[in-house]
């Protein structure tokens, strides 16, 4: 037995060894008291404002659970990576979140067509993804591991075509979107649709793509068209060149845009060139909501009195929707947090309720703010 042994022993090893290797020690390959989630997003580069609104939210938030005591007893690591608003750099840093840094989930990331990147990477692996404020509907049709924390561009889109429409009180309408970007295709497709259903007509339908910085071209081609609102539903890096330029041409309709807009380099780009602009987002931080009035404090109070913005809101509430699946499964197993994200409803938030339909989207509310004397001013609160 003992001559046995030692002819086993070499193998023995060697099979411990892999196990270990392979996840049979600690959970995901955390320590005993803490669980792991990672962040991925956009903190520098050109959307870099979009990443680092929603990440520092995302810490404070994280920050307050583990204050608070943690999760399931134990407490919790986030674990960041920044996509550095590169193409193909969601996809590599989901990978690594998951296989190198074994988190139990991801939050993340902040656009449409690099969550897109991301969501593909967490649906094979069955890694929970909660993206903060993708917008675009393809993002959790890659799978049902895949969810998000904001509403979606047919939602975004009609409540945009009908304020233009009821509240705007005008008829003809001009788009420019990117033909390189998933959100911004799949906003413009909606709002064209719907105000073309509400009796409105587009006369003129334009094309850019992402990283241009000349727009004189297709402005010039809708200043001919006379239309009385402009729809711009890209970022606002190009929102704010845009903005500059129509003006500079003599173009004086308001602009109109989605929640890509939301970041305070876009008035300190376009300057006066946004007056009397409206887009939609997620939240007002103008709110008396006691509960938005809180989250703002601490956001201001933390992090050099910068005012939160709509990424911001929703990465706060990313981070407690994660949480409390964790804990509604009581278990770190991604298929039980699924089934935990699956069942959320009337989930308290600062972007409002949110309820998880069965697309995995947050029914939510939508909020339009309009540009006057160079500051975010709130308008009014659309419900789905």
């Amino acid at each position: 037995m003992p001559s046995s042994f030692r002819k086993l022993a070499p193998l023995l090893l060697s099979i411990t060894g892999l196990l270990l290797l392979t996840g049979c020690g600690p959970k995901n390959g955390a320590e005993p008291d803490t669980i792991k989630i990672g962040n991925y997003a956009a903190i520098t580069g050109k959307d870099g404002t979009f990443g680092d609104s929603s990440t520092k939210a995302t810490r404070l938030a994280i920050d307050e659970i583990n204050a608070a005591g943690g999760v399931l007893g134990k407490q919790i690591q986030l674990v960041v990576e920044d996509t550095q608003s590169k193409p193909g750099e969601a996809a590599t840093v989901a990978k690594k979140l998951i296989t190198r840094d074994r988190v139990v989930a991801l939050i993340g990331e902040v656009t449409s067509s690099r969550s897109l990147e991301g969501a593909g990477v967490a649906q094979a692996f069955k890694t929970p993804m909660l993206t903060p404020s993708a917008t675009n509907p393809a993002v959790t049709a890659t799978g049902d591991y895949i969810f998000r924390a904001c509403f979606i561009d047919p939602f975004q889109g009609a409540v945009l075509a009908t304020f233009a429409k009821d509240k705007l009180n005008v008829r003809r309408a001009a788009l420019l979107t990117s033909t390189s970007s998933a959100y911004s295709t799949g906003l413009g497709d909606v709002f064209r649709e719907q105000f073309r259903r509400d009796g409105g007509e587009i006369v003129s339908d334009q094309k850019f793509a992402e990283g241009d910085k000349d727009f004189k071209a297709q402005l010039t081609a809708i200043k001919a068209s006379n239309p009385e609102v402009l729809f711009v539903p890209a970022y606002y890096t190009e929102v704010a060149l845009i903005a500059r330029q129509a003006r500079e041409l003599g173009i004086t309709v308001p602009l109109l845009g989605g929640d890509g807009w939301e970041a305070p380099e876009l008035l300190e780009i376009a300057g006066d060139a946004m007056e009397g602009c409206y887009y939609s987002t997620h939240y007002s931080a103008e709110s008396p909501d006691p509960k938005i009035q809180a989250f703002v404090k601490k956001y201001r109070d933390r992090f050099d009195n910068r005012t939160p913005d709509g990424m911001a809101a929703l990465g706060y509430d990313a981070a407690y929707i994660m949480v409390d699946a964790i804990r509604r499964a009581g278990s770190t197993e991604p298929e039980k947090i699924r089934a935990a994200l699956a069942a959320t409803q009337a989930f308290d938030g600062v972007t409002g309720r949110i309820d998880m339909d069965k697309d995995r989207n947050a029914s939510k509310p939508a909020a339009i703010l309009t540009i006057i004397n160079g500051k975010f001013t709130y308008v009014e609160t659309v419900a789905p």
